[in-house]
C-alpha cells in the first residue's frame, strides 16, 4: 500500500485534488433551475452533455492550477503542520513531473474546449488569471481574498450557462455570491481558531503561511459570518419567491384546493427554503463549535445531517420543478 501512494501516478492524482472537482458541480446550477435539465435540442447536443463535458474540461483546469499554487507555494506549505505532507512540498513529487503534468492538463483544456462557447474559454481564461492572481497576491490581502474566492464560484455558475446559453435570475447569482462568501468566511474562522489555539507551534506555522489571518479580528469575522449567512439564505428565499414557472399540476388542483388559503401559493420553490436555513444552521454549528470549516468540501460531504440536508434539498427542487412544474 506504502508503494501505491508514494508511486508517481498516485501523487499526481493527489496533487490534482479530485475531491475539489465536487466544486464544479456548480457549474450544473444554472441547468438545473432553469427546468432544462433534460432538454434535448433537435439541431444540438442535449444540454447535460453539454455541461457535462464542460464539468469535464472545467475539472481538468482546476486541477492543472492546483497544481501550479503547489509549486508556487512549496516553500510556505512546508512550514504548514498540514500542507507540508503536499506531495510537491514533502519533495516526494519532483517539480519537473509537477509542471509537465500541468502542461498536458492545460493543453487537453485548450484542445477539447474548441467547440464550446467562445464565451465559456474567456469564462475559464478568467478563472486562470484569477487564480494565479490571488495565489500570488489576492489571498495575501484581507478582504480581497475572500472575494477572490468568491467570484470563482460565480465563475462556475456562469461557465456552466453560458454553454448552453441560459439566463440566471439576480437573486440566484446573489444567492451564489453569498454561499460562496460565506463559506470563505467560514474557513477562514477555522483557520484562525487554530492559529489563536494552545498549540503555539502549529499557531506560527499558520501565521507563516497565511499572513492574513492576522488581519481579521476574532469579532470581525464574527461580523462577516453572521452577515453573509443571513444573506445565503435571504436572496435564496427571494429568488424562490421571484420564481413563476412552477405551478401546481392540474391533477393535484383538487387536493390542493383543500388547504387553507394561508398554505395556498404558486411559489412551491418556497418550501425548500427551510431547507436552506437548516443548512446554514448546520454549517454554522460545525464552525463555531468542531471548528471545521477549514475544508469546506471535506465537510459538505462528511458530516450526515449536511448530507442528508443536500440530498433533500436537490430532490425536492428536481421534484417540484420537474414533477410538480
Amino acid at each position: 500500500m506504502d508503494k501505491i501512494k508514494d508511486s508517481i501516478p498516485f501523487l499526481i492524482l493527489k496533487s490534482a485534488r479530485p475531491r475539489q472537482w465536487m466544486k464544479n458541480f456548480a457549474l450544473y446550477a444554472s441547468l438545473i433551475f432553469s427546468g432544462f435539465f433534460f432538454y434535448d435540442p433537435i439541431d444540438g447536443r442535449p444540454y447535460f452533455v453539454t455541461v457535462t463535458m464542460a464539468f469535464i474540461i472545467f475539472s481538468m483546469l482546476t486541477s492543472g492550477i492546483y497544481i501550479v499554487n503547489d509549486i508556487i507555494d512549496a516553500e510556505s506549505d512546508r512550514l504548514h503542520p498540514f500542507k507540508k505532507k503536499r506531495p510537491i512540498a514533502s519533495g516526494k513529487l519532483p517539480v519537473p513531473i509537477a509542471i509537465f503534468t500541468a502542461i498536458v492538463l492545460f493543453t487537453l483544456v485548450f484542445l477539447t474546449s474548441f467547440w464550446l462557447s467562445d464565451f465559456f474559454k474567456v469564462l475559464m481564461a478568467t478563472y486562470f488569471a484569477l487564480q494565479i492572481v490571488y495565489a500570488k497576491f489576492t489571498k495575501h490581502i484581507p478582504i480581497f481574498d475572500v472575494v477572490s474566492i468568491a467570484t470563482g464560484f460565480l465563475i462556475r455558475i456562469y461557465a456552466g450557462a453560458v454553454v448552453v446559453n441560459l439566463h440566471m435570475s439576480v437573486w440566484f447569482l446573489l444567492t451564489v455570491i453569498s454561499a460562496s462568501l460565506f463559506l470563505a468566511v467560514g474557513k477562514r474562522q477555522s483557520e484562525r481558531t487554530l492559529l489563536t489555539g494552545s498549540d503555539a507551534g502549529v499557531g506560527a506555522a499558520l501565521g507563516s503561511t497565511r499572513k492574513t489571518l492576522k488581519r481579521y479580528s476574532q469579532r470581525l469575522l464574527d461580523q462577516y459570518t453572521g452577515m453573509f449567512a443571513n444573506a445565503t439564505w435571504l436572496t435564496y428565499a427571494l429568488f424562490t419567491f421571484q420564481d413563476e414557472n412552477v405551478h401546481p399540476p392540474e391533477n393535484l388542483l383538487g387536493l390542493y384546493g383543500i388547504l387553507p388559503r394561508s398554505f395556498q401559493s404558486t411559489k412551491l420553490l418556497m418550501l425548500t427554503v427551510p431547507l436552506v436555513i437548516f443548512g446554514v444552521m448546520r454549517y454554522l454549528q460545525l464552525v463555531y463549535e468542531k471548528n471545521e470549516g477549514e475544508s469546506p468540501e471535506k465537510v459538505l460531504v462528511s458530516d450526515k445531517p449536511l448530507l442528508f440536508t443536500g440530498f433533500f434539498f436537490i430532490s425536492a427542487v428536481v421534484v417540484i420543478i420537474y414533477v410538480l412544474g
